[in-house]
């Protein structure tokens, strides 16, 4: 599913190009995960102001409220002046004086909600619980390690868990774990200060590396612009099942967590 680094690649690909621009009318296809939560009419007029991101949701800021995005487990946003007709899994569109909107949704797992504020009981439902943004500045080492200290489940669940720190998935928690020599399945509360810093650290580099690759592209991934990522063909671990580790030569290994696959070099992430 689209992680933090794929739904900022996509931000990023849109933002610049739909702010400013007034909404014409907005049209929903096959019913997503959760109801808009307003008259889909009751939009048009309005203008786009910017477009901000929260863990893994793109936040559509209007001058009267705003659209929170998030791209489920096979959802894609392309904005353009022109795009074809409506296809069978196109399931919203935002039609805007400076180009459509359109998310593309498979499996339906994605959702488009109306908030009149980030105060507003949708927004808080959905966005409340969501951990520090590891690529800004409240993310420091100190109380990431006093959160971990907390924490008795195995260190890959809890980054996982996005409730200290969001938008770390599955790939790039496996990655950053490689990096620091921090095997996963470790309880998060035995991590020393140290320990806990270099994972910091790591979380911060992996998730960077793979926003400046465009994401990770493992099935159809692709930004608003419909390029696709290539963090995935940088990968250390992820994906590398009985591949040479590219430090040691010791073969990747993966297991089972959470009903997850983990991927780690044994010899490198010993404990």
């Amino acid at each position: 599913m689209p992680e933090l680094p794929e739904v900022e690649v996509t931000r990023r690909s849109f933002a610049d190009r739909i702010a400013g621009a007034q909404v014409r009318a907005l049209q929903l296809g096959k019913p997503l995960r959760w109801p808009l939560g307003c008259d889909p009419a009751e939009l048009a007029g309005r203008q786009v102001r910017s477009v901000a991101r929260r863990g893994k949701y793109l936040l559509v800021h209007l001058d009267e409220g705003l659209l929170l995005v998030h791209l489920g487990m096979s959802g894609s946003l392309q904005f353009a002046t022109s795009l074809p007709p409506r296809g069978v899994h196109d399931h919203f569109e935002l039609q805007t004086s400076q180009g459509m909107l359109r998310l593309h949704d498979p499996r339906r797992f994605g959702a488009v909600v109306y908030a009149s504020s980030l105060d507003d009981a949708r927004a808080l439902k959905l966005l409340g619980g969501l951990g520090v943004e590891p690529l800004e500045a409240g993310f420091d080492p100190l109380s990431f390690h006093r959160a971990l200290q907390l924490r008795r489940s195995a260190i890959k669940q809890v980054l996982l868990a996005g409730d200290i720190v969001v938008g770390v998935g599955n790939i790039y928690a496996s990655e950053a774990l490689f990096m620091s020599g921090i095997r996963p399945t470790l309880r998060a509360d035995r991590l020393s200060k140290p320990r806990a810093a270099r994972l910091h650290a790591a979380i911060v580099q992996v998730l960077q590396r793979a926003v400046a690759l465009g994401g990770s592209t493992l099935r159809d991934f692709s930004s608003a612009e419909g390029q696709s990522g290539y963090f995935q063909l940088d990968a250390m671990v992820y994906g590398r099942e009985g591949l040479p580790c590219r430090v040691c030569g010791t073969p990747i290994q993966a297991i089972r967590q959470g009903q997850r696959s983990t991927f780690l070099c044994p010899a490198c992430q010993k404990k």
